[in-house]
């Protein structure tokens, strides 16, 4: 008969298998620990990041708010009315696409005589209310700013065309010896019209079928004249 008699003071316990299993949630519970931490940090520095930025451009639309009110307050000054009506109408036959630098500018080099060329060009309101332009050319000679302007008469983009006043430079680097100031009335290009549908054959026949019942209209051919200002 055999006894086995524990004189241990204490229970045995396999220390290996808790330290297996619980060592392995220990490190698993601190390894997301990590992890949570890292993006914790991580937010927090890209929190402040954008808070700054967003600081910085909220001080920018203050700036620009200011920088617009006070030019409100000096477009709404009684001296500088016209300024401000001019700038509003321009900027709706800019909207509506009456007015085009593009088309402007491709209509003057289709006039421009050699060697001459612009210098500057700024738009406005003639009394009338009709789109003016206020132009700089220099040349050469006279005689090819005064090319341009009979040029741009005779175009059906501008009209009433001045030479208010010409000067003569000296010393010019480039061959400029002539610079002239025009002006003229600048007659923007018809809003291209959005394409028609094509239409079915039933639509098509009912058209046809009533314009041979309906009696024929003629349009004048003559064209209307442009109202020039004396």
């Amino acid at each position: 008969m055999r006894l086995d008699i524990n004189l241990a003071t204490q229970p045995y316990e396999d220390a290996r298998q808790f330290w297996m299993r619980w060592g392995t949630g220990v490190g698993a519970v601190g390894l997301l620990t990590l992890i949570l931490l890292t993006l914790t940090i991580t937010g927090w520095v890209n929190a402040r990041r954008d808070h700054a930025a967003i600081s910085e451009k909220e001080h920018l639309i203050a700036e620009r708010e200011a920088v617009q009110a006070n030019a409100d307050r000096i477009l709404g000054l009684p001296e500088n009315r016209n300024t401000r009506d001019t700038s509003q109408f321009l900027n709706e036959l800019i909207e509506r696409k009456a007015f085009s630098w593009t088309r402007v500018l491709e209509n003057l080099e289709k006039v421009m005589p050699p060697r001459v060329h612009l210098l500057s060009i700024s738009p406005g309101l003639d009394d009338d209310n009709q789109l003016s332009l206020k132009m700089t050319v220099a040349g050469d000679s006279r005689e090819r700013a005064l090319e341009l302007a009979r040029r741009m008469e005779e175009s059906h983009r501008f009209a009433q065309t001045n030479v208010p006043a010409e000067r003569y430079l000296q010393g010019s680097t480039n061959g400029d010896t002539e610079q002239f100031d025009i002006t003229a009335i600048y007659i923007p290009e018809p809003l291209e019209q959005p394409p028609v549908a094509p239409k079915t054959d039933a639509s098509a026949k009912a058209q046809t079928a009533a314009s041979a019942s309906a009696p024929v209209k003629r349009l004048p051919t003559t064209p209307q004249p442009v109202r020039r200002k004396p």
